[in-house]
């Protein structure tokens, strides 16, 4: 099943990272049902299975996040023996995708305050975030309307938009990545999902930086929104999915070649704030 999942994960192209992260977590729970001799053998494995879950996707930072979290609670537990150490493992499995759930909820509950009743927005892509924090928006009786990219090339901004069109009181317009700076001038804000922020750099869907450094031109605030643990400060380092050229065009290329990267990075000091379940983090 581990290995499974490993194959699944590097596959999982329009997948949230919290939906990667609660994935990998369960497919730890294999190790419950296994025979170790000692404590030691048992830890070995957790440590090798969760380091092939962390490296099936190297620009999840929720995926690396979640997987160390898991092995250091074990490691932390002290265990007397191999039961100990697989009840340890699975307490710690469901505290974490428990958190990864929880998290999301609390960072969109945050995000209300920047959402008053008649605002316009714009979004990009396809964040589980954002759309949980417009649908809580509209469940207080806010009306807000989003104009929503369509995140070229898979699209993802158009299952956004169609989500949104069932929502009450959110009226969404689906326009195409480059028309982005025709409307950001209507906008009271932009909302963004991230991968993670490491450092002083966002990472997240291709297309982010452009509109941000429009955004930033006419002065509209940009805010990002997600789960703290995809905040890292140390021992991660971000690596660029780069994917099919057939998602680009269909047609073969001919004398020329075709770039496919999944993100893009944009510096910190373009964004307002960072919306977690911890709070609001105003930048400087």
């Amino acid at each position: 099943m581990i290995d499974e999942t490993v194959d699944e994960i590097e596959e999982m192209q329009t997948h949230s990272s919290s939906t990667v992260a609660i994935k990998a977590a369960e497919a730890l729970r294999e190790l419950l049902e296994r025979d170790y001799a000692t404590v030691e053998e048992y830890l070995r494995s957790l440590e090798r299975n969760s380091s092939a879950l962390r490296r099936a996707n190297t620009s999840h930072a929720s995926l690396f996040t979640t997987q160390r979290e898991i092995v250091a609670r074990v490691t932390d537990a002290d265990p007397a023996d191999v039961d100990a150490a697989q009840d340890a493992t699975a307490a710690a499995i469901d505290a974490v995708v428990e958190d990864v759930e929880t998290a999301k909820t609390e960072a969109a509950a945050n995000a209300l305050e920047l959402l008053p009743d008649g605002a316009t927005v714009l979004t990009h892509d396809f964040s589980t975030t954002v759309l949980e924090a417009l649908e809580q928006a509209a469940h207080d009786g806010r009306h807000i309307d989003v104009y929503v990219t369509e995140a070229r090339p898979r699209y993802l901004g158009r299952k956004t938009a169609r989500t949104l069109s069932s929502v009450d009181r959110v009226e969404a317009t689906l326009i195409v990545d480059s028309a982005a700076g025709v409307y950001l001038d209507e906008c009271d804000r932009v909302l963004f999902g991230m991968d993670c922020i490491v450092d002083d750099t966002l990472y997240n869907r291709v297309g982010t930086f452009p509109i941000s450094v429009t955004a930033a031109e006419l002065a509209v605030p940009v805010s990002v929104l997600g789960a703290g643990a995809k905040l890292i400060d140390e021992g991660f380092a971000f690596e660029n999915d780069f994917r099919s050229p057939s998602e680009v065009m269909l047609e073969p290329a001919e004398g020329f070649a075709v770039a496919n990267p999944a993100y893009d990075a944009t510096p910190t000091h373009l964004l307002e704030n960072v919306v977690t379940d911890e709070g609001i983090q105003t930048l400087p």
